[in-house]
C-alpha cells in the first residue's frame, strides 16, 4: 500500500518492529520534542512520544503539510488578486485543490494503526498499553488492511490494570483495580448509519472526558478525510469513576466506537450489538425504505436498551421502552452530551448486563491474536501449567512453600554477614570463623533445600530453546498478578484502615494499651502483605539464591536438572531482553554479590565488553520515581500503589549507533531504587538503611536523579541530608558521580523568577547541609560545590504535575512530557562528558561498594578494585617501560664496554648517552602516551600520568648518569690494570719468542714426537720458573679476617670477643628482635624501665609485643638492615674485583658506609645504636658477601698470577713449537694464534648477548616475572606453599628483599634449566652470527691489505670487530709477526680453524658453565633483581608484609592484597604467652582492640591506626572475608612458630578449628581469586 511506503514500513508487515528496535536511545527522536517532522520520520516520532506517555503524539505532523499549507496560502492570495468577488465566493476549484491537498496528508490514526499493523506481539502490548496511559481508545477489533480478516487483539491488553472508586448503598467510597481484560463492566456502543454531520468520536469524548481526546476526531490536530486503515476499527475506552458525587457514572463504563459505516461491518457490528449494555447509533434522516432500516429492526425489537441519535433532526428526547431518540440539529455539544450522558445513566441503572474484554475471543470468525500467534499461545499454556503447580495455599504462604531458599534461610545469611563484617566489642579471630562456618552452614541447608516443582518447571522452560521463551514470561507476570491481586488488594485496604486507625489515635495522643494492640495488628498485616507480594521478581531471587547456594558449597543440587552454572545466562538473556534485574533484594536488604558478579560476566560474554553509564534515581516513596523513568526510557518498572519498588533494580537501555557518535556508551544502565524514607507499615523507618542505600546507588552511578516531590522543607531537609552525606564519601573515595536534582508536581513551571529563588533557595540548604555533613564525615567543606561539580542553572529541573487534571481519567501532562525531554537532554549532555563504566569494571564496583558499606565505616572500607586494577595494569606497564629504557642502554653500555677494553675510547660523556637512549626514550614516551590516552581505563589513568612521565624522566636521567659513572669508573681501573696488562704481555712476548726459537736448537737433534714433547717439557718448567720467580704470586685473601683487623681499629674498647678471630658474633639477619641492639636517648636505666612499664600498663583489652621497641621501629630497623645490604652488594660490583683484585681498601670502604648510614638512621629517631649493633651488622654483611668478594678475586687471580694463566697456555705454545717444527709459515702459525686469542672473547661475547637475549625472553615469558609487582608477590607465596620449607618463610617474613632476590635466581635458573634447548639455539644463532662477522672482517683486511705490513691488516681486523669483541692489537701484542705476508693464507687458516673453535665454545655451553663463565652483572638473574629491586620495600607496621608497589616513590598508600597474622611479627595478647591470631585487616575492623604507637604510653585504637605516625601512610582495608593462605600457614608451621617465638597459639590465640580446614591446594588457588 502506498501509506506503507510513504511511512517506510515497505516490508514490515511480515518483518515485524520488535520493542527492542524501539527501546533505545535515539538521538532525533527521543532527544529534540518535535511538533513536525519529514514523513520517514513519522514513524519513530510517534513511538518515542507515546512510550513517554506524551498525548501529542497523535498530532504530530509532516513538515511536507506545513509546506503545503503555505502554498495554498498563496494560492489563495493570488485568487484574492486575480479573480473577482463573485468567482472567489462560488468557484469550487479553490476546494478541488483543498480536497486534493488534504488528500497528501499522512491522517495521525493512520501512522498509529500503521505501527499497529507492523509491530509483533510485545511491540503491540506496548504500544496499547502506553496509549492506555494516555487515556487513549484502544483497539479492540482490527481489520488486516491486506486480508480484510478481524483481529481481537486480547493479548495487547494483557498488561493493562484500571482503577476506579465507587460508593456502595452506605455512601462509602470503594476502590477496584482489574486487570482490563478481566473487569466486568457495563458496555455502551457507539455506531453510525450512513452518511452523518455530527462526529461520533468527539460526542463520546463529551461524554467520558470533555477535555481529552480520547477518540481521535475529526476536528483533532492533523485529522483529515483521508485516512485509510481506521474504517472498521472497533475502539474501546473506559470510564472509571473517581468516586466524587460529580461522577459522570457511578460505575466503570466500556466506550466501543466503530469506525465508519456500520453498514459496511456487518461482522464489527454484530458483536458489538450483542456484547453491549446499551446501543447508540448515530443516523442521518431516514426513508421508510432506507437500506438501514433491516439493520436497525433487530435492535429495535430486542429488549436492550437503544439510543438513537438523528443529526438532521431537532426533535426532543423521546423515550419509548428502553428505546430512546434524541435529535441532534440545533443542539450544542453540551446540551446534548447531557441528554445523552443522562439517558445511558438511566439504561445503565436498568441494565444487569455486563461486558467481559476477554469473553470477545468466544465470538467466531474473528482471529484472536494469542490464538493465532503459536508462540504466545505456547507461552501460555505453559505459564498455566506451570501456575497450575501451586497448590491452593493461603497467598501469604505460597513464597515459603514454593521458594524456600530465599525466605529465613538467605535472610539469615544475610544478617550473619552484617554482623560478620560489623564485629562487636571483644570480638576474637575464634567469633570470626565461627560465624563464617554459621554462614557456611545456612548455605548447606539451602543447598539441601528441595527445589520446588513450580522452579523446576521455569528453569527447565529457561533452559530450553523454544521460540516462546519471551512470551513464556509475559504470561507469567500476568497470570501471577491476577492470582495475586485479589488477596493483595484486600490486604492493602486493611492495613490502609490499620494505618488510618493508629494515626487518629497518635494524633489524639491516645497512649492506652489499645494503640499497643493496634501497632501490634498492624505489623502482623505488614508481614502478610510482604509475604503476600509474589512476582517474576521473586522467582528470579529463588534462581539467584538457589545458584549462591550451589556456588557456595561446590556442587550441583540433587534436583536440578540443569547445571546451576548456565542459571546466570537466564537472567542475562532476560536482561539483554529488557527486564530488569534485582541488584539489591528489598526484603533482606542485602546485595547477592555471588549472583550478580555471575548474571553480569554472563552479560559480558553475550555483548562483549560494552561501556555503560549508570544512571540511578533516589527521592522519598511514591514521588514518581518509576514513573518519570519509564516515561523517559519506555521502561515498565512497576508503578502501581500496591507494588512500589524494593530495594534496587537495573535495567539496561540500548544506545543507538546514531547516537554513539554523541556519547561514547553502547548502554544505559539505569537503576531504580526503593524510596527513602520508606515508611513501613508499621510507621517506623531507618536514616541507617537510607544513608547505606544512597551511598551504594550513588557510588554505583555516573549520574544519580535527585527526586523531590512538590517542595516540601522538611522532605528536602531529610533527602539532602541523606544524599549530600553520601556524595561527600563519594568525594573522599575518590568516586567523581554528578547529579541533577528534580522537582515533580511543581504548579507553574514557566515561572521564570520564581524557579531562579528556588534554585537560590536549594543552594543554601545544600551548603547548609554540607557543612553539617562535613563535620560528620570529618572533612573540609564549606559548598556543596567543593564535593561535587555541580551547576545550579543547568542540574536543577522542575516538573509540572504528572497528570492534566485529576485522575483516574485525567491523561498524563503534556508539560511533564517536555520536562522529561529536558531532563533527557542534560542527562546526555552529562553522559557526553563521561566515561562511563565497562561492563567488566561494574561488578567490581557493586563489590567494592556493597563490601565497604557492609562494614558500616564506608570511606575506612572502601576499596577501589577498579582504581587497584587499573594502577596495577599501569604498573605493569610501566616496568616494560623502564625495562626497555634499561635494556637499550645495557646495550649501550656493552658497546661502550668493548670500545673501553680495547681502548678505542678514553672518556664517556653524557651527551653522547643521551643520544644513544634517544630513540627508545622517544619511542617510550609515544608507548606511553598511547596507553595513557587510549586504554579503556582512560579515564582513571589520567590521574597518574603527571607522576608517571615524572618517573620516567627520573629513570631516564638516573640510566645515564649510573651509566656514566660506571664507565667512567671502568676507565680509570683500565689505566690502573696496564701496569698488570703489560706484564702479562712481556711474559707472553718472551714465551713465544722462546717456543719460536726451540725448534731451531732441536732441528739436527731429533725429530721424533716424544724427544720433542720432552725438550718442550723441559723449556716449559724452566721458563715458568723465570716468569714467577720475578713476578709475585697472587695471594688467597681472609676477608673476615681484615674486617675484624678495621673494626679492632675503629673500636679498640668494642668488647674483644665480637672481633677476635673465630668468635661467635650474632648473625643480624636472625634476629627476632633488635631490642638489644639500642638504648633510649636521653634516659636512664629507670628510664627505660617506665618506659616499658607504661608500654605494659593493663587496659581493657590490648594486643601487646614481646619488647618495648614498637613494631614500626623494629621494622625501620629491618629494613636499614636490608637496605644497606643491598647497596653493598652493589658497591662490591662496582669495585670490578674480578678485573681489579681486592685489595683491604675495598672493606674500608664498606665499613666507612655503613657507619655513615648507622648515623644518619640516629639521627631522626628516639633511640640510639649500641657498638654490637654496627659490629654486628658490618660481620653480618661481610660475612654474607665473603663468597662473592672471594669468587672475583678468584677469577682475578687466575686471570693475572703468572704460575696460573701462564700453565693455561702452555697448550697453545705448545702448538705454536710444533708448527714450527713442521716448518709451518709464519702467518699460518699467526692465523691458529689468532684463532686462540679470539675463543674467550667470542665466548665472552655470545654469553653476553644470549644472557641479555634470555633476559627478555624471561621477561616475556615466564609468568611470575612477565608482570608488576604484585603479581611476583603472588608466585613467590605459592612457591613456599608448595616447597613448605619453614626456614624459607621465615626468611621470606623477616627479609623479604634477600627472598625476593633469591625467588629471581631460582626462577631465572628453572627457566634456563627448562627452556635450555631454546638457549642453546639461540646461542648457536649468536655465536654463527658472530662467526660471520669475523670472517667478513678478516676478507675485508685481506683485500684492502693486499700484501705489506701485517700491523696494518692486523689493525683493519680489529678495528672491525671493536664494537663486537673485547679484542684489539694490544692482545697480540706479545706475538712477533714481522715475517707474516701471506694474508690470503692467513684468512684461510681462520677460515680453516675459526669452526673448531665455535665448537669447542658450543660443547662446554651447559646449565652450569653459563652463569659461571659469565661476570656476575651480566647474568639474567642478576639483571632482573637490579630491574625489579627499583620497587617499594616499606612494611606493614602490625604485621610486616611488604608493599607490592612496583616504584619506589609510588603515588598513595602503601598496600599490599595479602596481609598476614599479626602474631607472625611476634604480636602477643597481653599479659600472656598467647599469640595473636588477628590479621592486620581483621583487627582495624575491631572497635575495641588497640596498640602503643611508636613506644609511648599513648594508645590508638587499630582502627584509628592512621593517627599513629609511621603508620598513617598505609592502606589497611578491614576484611572479614576468609584468607586462607596464612591461616594454613599458621596451621601447617603451629609448632615451628611457637618454637621459633617461644609463645603458643593458646587461650585468646587459640587457633579456630575452621582454620585447619583448609588444604594447601585450596590456599595455592586463593592467591588467584
Amino acid at each position: 500500500m502506498n501509506l506503507f511506503h510513504r511511512l517506510h514500513l515497505e516490508g514490515r508487515h511480515h518483518n515485524k518492529l520488535r520493542a527492542t528496535d524501539v527501546l533505545r536511545l535515539t538521538y532525533v527522536h527521543s532527544l529534540q520534542s518535535q511538533e513536525s517532522c519529514a514523513e520517514e520520520e513519522l514513524v519513530q516520532t510517534f513511538i518515542q512520544k507515546l512510550l513517554m506517555m506524551n498525548y501529542k503524539a497523535r498530532y504530530i505532523k509532516s513538515k511536507e503539510t506545513n509546506e503545503e499549507s503555505h502554498n495554498e496560502q498563496g494560492s489563495y492570495d493570488s485568487l484574492r488578486q486575480e479573480e473577482d468577488s463573485d468567482y472567489f465566493f462560488f468557484n469550487v476549484r479553490s476546494g478541488d485543490n483543498e480536497e486534493k491537498s488534504k488528500s497528501e496528508q499522512i491522517h495521525p490514526m493512520d501512522v498509529q494503526m500503521a505501527v499497529f499493523h507492523c509491530a509483533d506481539g510485545f511491540l503491540k502490548q506496548l504500544m496499547v498499553t502506553k496509549l492506555s496511559q494516555c487515556q487513549y481508545a484502544l483497539p479492540l477489533l482490527v481489520p488486516d488492511p491486506f486480508t480484510q480478516q478481524i483481529e481481537f487483539p486480547l493479548w495487547t491488553f494483557r498488561q493493562i490494570n484500571k482503577s476506579w472508586k465507587m460508593r456502595n448503598p452506605n455512601n462509602e467510597i470503594i476502590s477496584q483495580t482489574h486487570p482490563v481484560y478481566k473487569a466486568q463492566t457495563p458496555m455502551v456502543s457507539f455506531f453510525r448509519l450512513g452518511s452523518v454531520s455530527s462526529s461520533k468520536s468527539q460526542l463520546i469524548n463529551s461524554l467520558i472526558n470533555e477535555k481529552h481526546n480520547t477518540f481521535f476526531h475529526k476536528n483533532c490536530p492533523g485529522s483529515s478525510r483521508t485516512r485509510v486503515l481506521m474504517d472498521g476499527v472497533v475502539e474501546i475506552a473506559w470510564f472509571c469513576p473517581s468516586g466524587s458525587y460529580d461522577d459522570k457514572y457511578t460505575d466503570c463504563v466500556a466506550f466501543c466506537n466503530l469506525h465508519g459505516d456500520a453498514g459496511d461491518h456487518e461482522k464489527q457490528l454484530q458483536i458489538l450489538t450483542e456484547m453491549a449494555s446499551v446501543n447508540v447509533v448515530l443516523l442521518p434522516r431516514l426513508q421508510r425504505n432506507d437500506k438501514n432500516m433491516i439493520k436497525l429492526q433487530p435492535l429495535h425489537k430486542d429488549s436492550k436498551p437503544l439510543i438513537c441519535l438523528f443529526t438532521e433532526d431537532d426533535s426532543a428526547v423521546t423515550v419509548m421502552k428502553k428505546k430512546y431518540r434524541i435529535g441532534l440539529k440545533g443542539r450544542n455539544q453540551s446540551e446534548v452530551s447531557e441528554k445523552l450522558r443522562k439517558a445511558i445513566n438511566e439504561c445503565l441503572s436498568e441494565s444487569s448486563s455486563t461486558f467481559r474484554l476477554e469473553d470477545v475471543s468466544k465470538k467466531s470468525d474473528i482471529r484472536v491474536d494469542e490464538e493465532d500467534d503459536e508462540d504466545c499461545r505456547r507461552g501460555r499454556e505453559a505459564a498455566q501449567q506451570m501456575m497450575s503447580l501451586l497448590e491452593k495455599k493461603d497467598l501469604t504462604e505460597i513464597k515459603e512453600s514454593f521458594l524456600p531458599h530465599q525466605g529465613k534461610l538467605w535472610r539469615q545469611w544475610s544478617q550473619k554477614n552484617k554482623e560478620l563484617h560489623r564485629p562487636r566489642a571483644n570480638e576474637t579471630e575464634t567469633d570470626i570463623s565461627k560465624k563464617q562456618t554459621e554462614m557456611k552452614k545456612i548455605r548447606e541447608q539451602q543447598h539441601e533445600s528441595d527445589i520446588s516443582e513450580f522452579m523446576k518447571f521455569f528453569i527447565k522452560e529457561m533452559n530450553t530453546d523454544t521460540g516462546y521463551k519471551m512470551y513464556f514470561i509475559k504470561w507469567l507476570g500476568i497470570i501471577l498478578d491476577e492470582y495475586i491481586s485479589a488477596d493483595l488488594f484486600d490486604l492493602h485496604h486493611k492495613c490502609n484502615e490499620k494505618w488510618s486507625a493508629v494515626l487518629k489515635m497518635k494524633e489524639n495522643y491516645d497512649e492506652t494499651e489499645k494503640l499497643t494492640s493496634e501497632q501490634t495488628d498492624l505489623e502482623r498485616i505488614s508481614e502478610k502483605l510482604q509475604a503476600a507480594t509474589f512476582g517474576l521478581e521473586h522467582i528470579m531471587r529463588e534462581i539467584c539464591q538457589i545458584y549462591e547456594s550451589c556456588s557456595s558449597v561446590e556442587k550441583n543440587k540433587k534436583d536440578l536438572q540443569f547445571d546451576f552454572s548456565s542459571l546466570p545466562s537466564l537472567a542475562a538473556d532476560m536482561m539483554i531482553s529488557g527486564f530488569p534485574l534485582e541488584l539489591m533484594d528489598g526484603d533482606a536488604a542485602h546485595v547477592p554479590l555471588v549472583w550478580i558478579s555471575a548474571v553480569l560476566d554472563k552479560l559480558l560474554k553475550k555483548l562483549g565488553d560494552q561501556r555503560v553509564f549508570v544512571l540511578s534515581v533516589l527521592g522519598i516513596q511514591s514521588s514518581g520515581k518509576s514513573t518519570m523513568l519509564n516515561a523517559m526510557f519506555g521502561l515498565q518498572f512497576p508503578v502501581s500503589a500496591g507494588r512500589c519498588t524494593r530495594g534496587a533494580f537495573m535495567q539496561l537501555v540500548k544506545v543507538s549507533d546514531e547516537m554513539k557518535t554523541q556519547i561514547n556508551f553502547d548502554y544505559i544502565l539505569v537503576v531504580d531504587t526503593e524510596g527513602l524514607r520508606a515508611l513501613e507499615l508499621t510507621g517506623r523507618f531507618t536514616r541507617h538503611h537510607d544513608n547505606e542505600l544512597a551511598t551504594f546507588v550513588i557510588g554505583l552511578a555516573n549520574l544519580t536523579l535527585i527526586n523531590i516531590f512538590g517542595e516540601n522543607p522538611s522532605e528536602l531537609q531529610d533527602i539532602l541530608q541523606i544524599v549530600v552525606q553520601a556524595f561527600l564519601r563519594m568525594k573522599k573515595v575518590k568516586l567523581n558521580p554528578s547529579c541533577v536534582f528534580v522537582h515533580q508536581n511543581v504548579s507553574d513551571v514557566t515561572a521564570g523568577e520564581k524557579n531562579m529563588e528556588g534554585r537560590r533557595r536549594l543552594l543554601e540548604k545544600l551548603d547548609e547541609t554540607t557543612k553539617l555533613a562535613a563535620e560528620d564525615e570529618v572533612y573540609d567543606a564549606e559548598h556543596f560545590s567543593d564535593v561535587i561539580d555541580f551547576d545550579v542553572q543547568n542540574d536543577v529541573k522542575y516538573f509540572a504535575q504528572l497528570w492534566e487534571g485529576n485522575p483516574p481519567m485525567a491523561p498524563p501532562n503534556p508539560k511533564y512530557c517536555e520536562n522529561i525531554q529536558e531532563l533527557k537532554k542534560t542527562i546526555m549532555s552529562h553522559a557526553s562528558k563521561s566515561h562511563g563504566i565497562k561492563q567488566i569494571d561494574l561488578k567490581d564496583r557493586i563489590k567494592d561498594l556493597w563490601e565497604a558499606l557492609l562494614k558500616e565505616r564506608f570511606v575506612f572500607s572502601f576499596r577501589n578494585s577498579l582504581e587497584i586494577s587499573t594502577y596495577r595494569k599501569l604498573e605493569t606497564e610501566y616496568s616494560k617501560w623502564s625495562w626497555r629504557l634499561h635494556s637499550a642502554m645495557m646495550e649501550t653500555e656493552n658497546k661502550l664496554l668493548i670500545q673501553i677494553e680495547n681502548e678505542a675510547i678514553h672518556e664517556v660523556e653524557e651527551i653522547y648517552l643521551k643520544r644513544e637512549l634517544k630513540k627508545t626514550s622517544e619511542e617510550v614516551e609515544k608507548s606511553m602516551s598511547e596507553f595513557f590516552e587510549k586504554d579503556t581505563d582512560a579515564e582513571i589513568l589520567i590521574q597518574w600520568k603527571k607522576s608517571f612521565d615524572i618517573k620516567i624522566k627520573e629513570i631516564q636521567e638516573n640510566i645515564v648518569r649510573e651509566t656514566k659513572t660506571k664507565l667512567n669508573e671502568i676507565l680509570k681501573q683500565r689505566d690502573l690494570k696496564k701496569k698488570i696488562d703489560a706484564q702479562r704481555t712481556h711474559h707472553e712476548n718472551t714465551l713465544y719468542e722462546k717456543s719460536k726459537e726451540l725448534p731451531l736448537k732441536l732441528k739436527d737433534k731429533a725429530n721424533d714426537e716424544e724427544t720433542r714433547k720432552n725438550e718442550f717439557k723441559l723449556f716449559w718448567e724452566q721458563s715458568v720458573n723465570t716468569i714467577v720467580s720475578d713476578t709475585p704470586p697472587i695471594k688467597d685473601i681472609d676477608i673476615m679476617r681484615d674486617v675484624r683487623e678495621i673494626l679492632s681499629d675503629v673500636y679498640e674498647s668494642a668488647p674483644v670477643g665480637h672481633i677476635k678471630e673465630n668468635s661467635e658474633y650474632t648473625k643480624i639477619f636472625t634476629v627476632l628482635s633488635y631490642w638489644d641492639y639500642v638504648t633510649f636517648k636521653n634516659s636512664t636505666k629507670k628510664g627505660v624501665k617506665e618506659v616499658a612499664k607504661g608500654a605494659y600498663r593493663k587496659v581493657k583489652k590490648k594486643i601487646k609485643y614481646n619488647r618495648t621497641l614498637s613494631t614500626e621501629k623494629e621494622i625501620k630497623i629491618r629494613s636499614l638492615v636490608t637496605d644497606v645490604a643491598l647497596q653493598t652488594d652493589k658497591m662490591i660490583q662496582s669495585f670490578n674485583i674480578s678485573k681489579m683484585g681486592y685489595n683491604i681498601s675495598c672493606i674500608q670502604q664498606l665499613t666507612a658506609y655503613i657507619k655513615k648510614r648507622v648515623t644518619e638512621h640516629q639521627e631522626g629517631v628516639k633511640y640510639e645504636f649500641k657498638k654490637e649493633f654496627f659490629i654486628d651488622l658490618v660481620l653480618s654483611i661481610c660475612n654474607k658477601t665473603n663468597k662473592m668478594i672471594t669468587d672475583q678475586h678468584k677469577l682475578f687471580k687466575e686471570a693475572n698470577d703468572p704460575a696460573i694463566y701462564v700453565e693455561k697456555k702452555r697448550e697453545e705454545y705448545y702448538s705454536i713449537f710444533q708448527n714450527y717444527c713442521h716448518i709451518t709459515t709464519s702467518s699460518a702459525i699467526f692465523g691458529e694464534i689468532i684463532c686462540q686469542k679470539l675463543k674467550q672473547p667470542i665466548e665472552q661475547s655470545v654469553y653476553k648477548k644470549t644472557a641479555r637475549h634470555l633476559t627478555y625472553e624471561i621477561m616475556r615469558n615466564c609468568e611470575s616475572l612477565n608482570g608488576n609487582r604484585s603479581n611476583m608477590e603472588k608466585h613467590i607465596l605459592k612457591t613456599l606453599a608448595e616447597e613448605e620449607d619453614f626456614v624459607k618463610y621465615m626468611d621470606y617474613i623477616n627479609y623479604p628483599s634477600y627472598h625476593f632476590k633469591s625467588f629471581i635466581r631460582d626462577e631465572v635458573s628453572r627457566y634456563i634449566t627448562d627452556k635450555f634447548s631454546v638457549t642453546v639455539y639461540k646461542m648457536k644463532k649468536n655465536i654463527t652470527h658472530l662467526q660471520q662477522k669475523i670472517m667478513k672482517a678478516a676478507h675485508k683486511s685481506t683485500v684492502q691489505v693486499n700484501k705489506g705490513d701485517a700491523g696494518l691488516w692486523l689493525q683493519s681486523f680489529t678495528q672491525q670487530l671493536s664494537n663486537e669483541l673485547i679484542f684489539s692489537e694490544k692482545d697480540l701484542s706479545g706475538v712477533k709477526h714481522d715475517d707474516v705476508d701471506d694474508f690470503k693464507l692467513l684468512e684461510d687458516v681462520i677460515r680453516k680453524e675459526l669452526p673448531a673453535i665455535i665448537s669447542d665454545i658450543i660443547s662446554r655451553f651447559n646449565t652450569k658453565t653459563f652463569p659461571v663463565n659469565l661476570d656476575s652483572k651480566f647474568r639474567p638473574d642478576e639483571l632482573l633483581i637490579e630491574h625489579f629491586s627499583q620497587c617499594c620495600w616499606a612494611q606493614c607496621p602490625f604485621c610486616g608484609v611488604t608493599c607490592t608497589h612496583t616504584t619506589k616513590n609510588h603515588d598513595g598508600d602503601h598496600s599490599a592484597p595479602f596481609h598476614r597474622s599479626i602474631g607472625l611479627n611476634e604480636i602477643y595478647y597481653h599479659n600472656t604467652s598467647n599469640l595473636s591470631i588477628h590479621t592486620c585487616t581483621s583487627v582495624v575492623a575491631n572497635s575495641t582492640l588497640y596498640f602503643h604507637p611508636n613506644d609511648s604510653d599513648d594508645t590508638v585504637l587499630y582502627r584509628d591506626y592512621r593517627r599513629a605516625g609511621d603508620c598513617a601512610d598505609w592502606c589497611i582495608t578491614p576484611d572479614l572475608s576468609e584468607l586462607p593462605y596464612w591461616k594454613w600457614f599458621v596451621c601447617r608451621f603451629q609448632k615451628d612458630l611457637e618454637k621459633h617465638y617461644n609463645k603458643t597459639f593458646e587461650g585468646e590465640g587459640e587457633i579456630p578449628n575452621e582454620w585447619r580446614k583448609y588444604s594447601k591446594q585450596e590456599v595455592i588457588e586463593s592467591l588467584d581469586m
